[in-house]
């Protein structure tokens, strides 16, 4: 089994990275391709795959195919590929909001695989949603979760819409977790701590509640309720948070992000 991965932005390169590392395939059954000058010098000196910028020398020899670029240079990509695509290749592509529909008549095949990683992907520590056409089989399927999961973990979803909806809660996620962390900082900041300690007082309390979770059955609500006591410090946080409609706020960010996904698939 040969992999092409298309695109060495910071998720085709994380792929990259992680296909290479991984029991699946060896160096000589990865290849890479970018565009960009610089970025070819770059993958070159990494030397854990073979480098093209030329792709009709490496598209044939593919049997999976990567497709990891901006959604926006989808319509000009697809058109370029399509002469050289053969009818057996399987596509997987990471372009947020571009339909199944749309690459398999872009690209003239019918095996194609939608995915929807995220940023932590690029540590090893990401989660990545995926959906199929109706022509992959389930040994294809599970080979693609397999390369899917060099990067954490992935989930198989029933639909492009769970896709689009997962864009919202896992896809756009860990920036909704960022913000939330530079608030603390800049709040902690306010309150006399240095950059330092700053960092480390929310980078260290979201690591040790993610754990606390992650560890044990319960919910996230149970977990608040024990920490915040009647009348105590935590419970006047969440109160404050209710009075100001966070849960909801937060509710309404993660669907601006899944609309936004599914107005690009249009």
């Amino acid at each position: 089994m040969k992999v092409l991965v298309i695109g060495a932005g910071n998720m085709g390169l994380a792929y990259a990275k992680a296909l290479v590392k991984s029991e699946y395939l060896s160096k000589d059954n990865l290849m890479i391709s970018d565009t960009s000058p610089e970025k070819t010098v770059e993958l070159k000196k990494i030397s854990r795959f073979d480098v093209y910028t030329n792709l009709a020398d490496c598209l044939p020899q593919a049997d999976i195919v990567f497709i990891a670029v901006k959604p926006y240079h989808a319509g000009k990509l697809l058109e370029e590929l399509k002469p050289m695509m053969k009818e057996d290749q399987l596509a997987i592509s990471i372009m947020a909001g571009v339909t199944i529909q749309t690459i398999k008549e872009g690209l003239g095949i019918t095996k194609v695989v939608r995915a929807m990683p995220n940023l932590p992907a690029q540590i090893g520590k990401g989660l990545t949603s995926f959906t199929a056409s109706p022509e992959v089989s389930r040994l294809e399927l599970s080979t693609v979760q397999k390369l899917l999961d060099t990067t954490g973990k992935s989930v198989y979803l029933d639909t492009e819409n769970d896709i689009d909806a997962s864009t919202g809660i896992s896809g756009s996620g860990p920036a909704y977790v960022f913000y939330f962390m530079q608030s603390m900082m800049e709040a902690a900041s306010k309150m006399g701590f240095s950059d330092h300690d700053s960092k480390v007082l929310v980078s260290q309390t979201f690591e040790g509640a993610v754990e606390l979770f992650n560890q044990s059955d319960l919910s996230p609500e149970s977990w608040m309720n024990r920490v915040a006591s009647k009348g105590g410090t935590t419970r006047a946080a969440l109160d404050s948070m209710d009075d100001n409609n966070v849960k909801d706020l937060i509710e309404e960010a993660a669907y601006a992000a899944f609309n936004r996904a599914v107005e690009l698939g249009k």
